[in-house]
């Protein structure tokens, strides 16, 4: 019963684990990925060099990108949270 137990908690374990690095979580990503990370995540805005700029700082910092074009800023907490002198959000 504990050997059942123990598979199932590791289970579990590695579950978390795969889903937190293949939504991006934070340290999901190297320096030299974050480029192709930030052209994508930009690629549906009309404010591309902006975006890219402050994108790739940002992924330099936290080693993370949000999935997608557009929010999911919840899987990169460090990306969600920092912020700009007024308060607002500075990774796009």
């Amino acid at each position: 019963m504990a050997k059942i137990v123990c598979g199932f908690l590791l289970m579990l374990a590695m579950t978390y684990a795969i889903q937190l690095v293949s939504a991006g979580g934070e340290g999901s990503l190297r320096p030299e990925q974050c480029p192709g990370a930030c052209d994508y995540r930009c690629s549906a805005t009309q404010y591309r060099k902006a975006c890219l700029t402050y994108c790739n700082l940002c992924c330099n910092k936290c080693l993370c990108v949000p999935s997608g074009t557009y929010g999911h800023k919840e899987e990169c907490p460090c990306y969600n949270d920092w912020k700009t002198k007024k308060g607002g959000p500075k990774c796009p």
